[in-house]
């Protein structure tokens, strides 16, 4: 648990450490970003987009490096991986999407689960072997409104909708957290697999679904939501504090949505080992890469 009020202000020294975020550059993963060069961490913003990365880095004080890295495409995804020489103390898969319309990436995955979920396994699983810490995997409350299809994790044979596909993808993130710990705990590993949730924070997210949700998100942001400064807090805590593999860490306050961080719960879905394993196991057939571990 952390203790009462834990803020940015309280992050230990980081200096020495080399940490990858995954789009760094805005919202969460930039607050979460800025907040560990601050305190000494040389940090790594991996963007789809590198001209806004570097716009990025320009407001951060620090050691600073951007590369490109594409979630929704495999072959971005490897380049990167064959690009990294060199230890990582702390990978954070931050980047995310939010219901948004039907979309395909470029191996055809249906387009939330290929970003949120199956680009980031490809990417830890490439990564595994120069992890020398712990492994932070952003999910969300909407895990609880999840269902994880293995049969047909792509909607494929269902009618699509946005915010079921979201709900799967961050019930995966949780599953896959899960899974990596339990296999980094089974070959005697000191690596460790966590997972945060931002609770309600105002990011733009919230402006890449439909027209009625984009203005609903507008005025959610403006009126009950939390600033990203907020919504970074339980990522920082999980990136730095001493806690246990397979820990989720969210927002303490108001049915975490707001707050300072604290160690959270989950879904009885969440903590199917055997759906864990299965989607494991579809993750490695889908991305063509094995598990590391």
């Amino acid at each position: 648990m952390s203790r009462s009020g834990w803020s940015a202000a309280d992050l230990p020294d980081q200096t020495g450490r080399t940490v990858v975020i995954t789009g760094a550059n805005s919202g969460l993963g930039l607050v979460t970003a800025r907040e560990l060069a601050r305190v000494g961490a040389r940090v790594v913003l991996a963007v789809r987009t590198v001209a806004k990365g570097e716009d990025a880095a320009r407001s951060i004080t620090g050691d600073v490096e951007v590369r490109e890295l594409d979630l929704a495409d495999l072959e971005s995804v490897r380049r990167f991986a064959d690009g990294w020489d060199g230890p990582i103390d702390v990978l954070v898969n931050n980047a995310g999407i939010m219901a948004v319309p039907e979309g395909r990436t470029a191996q055809g995955f249906e387009l939330q689960i290929g970003t949120n979920h199956l680009g980031h396994f490809a990417l830890t699983n490439l990564l595994l072997d120069r992890i020398t810490d712990r492994v932070v995997t952003l999910s969300s409350v909407m895990h609880r409104f999840g269902h994880v299809d293995t049969d047909d994790l792509n909607w494929q044979r269902r009618r699509y909708r946005a915010w079921p596909a979201y709900g799967q993808s961050k019930l995966a993130n949780l599953l896959f957290t899960t899974e990596l710990d339990r296999r980094l705990r089974a070959a005697g590993s000191d690596v460790r697999s966590l997972a945060a949730h931002p609770g309600y924070a105002a990011t733009h997210l919230q402006s890449h679904g439909s027209p009625l949700s984009n203005v609903l998100g507008r005025i959610g942001n403006m009126t009950i939501a939390q600033s990203a400064e907020g919504g970074a807090l339980p990522s920082l805590y999980a990136a730095t504090q001493d806690l246990p593999g397979d820990t989720y860490v969210g927002p303490g306050g108001l049915q975490e949505t707001r707050g300072a961080p604290k160690v959270v719960g989950r879904t009885k879905q969440a903590r199917d080992a055997d759906v864990a394993r299965r989607l494991w196991s579809v993750s490695e057939e889908l991305t063509g890469v094995p598990s590391a571990v």
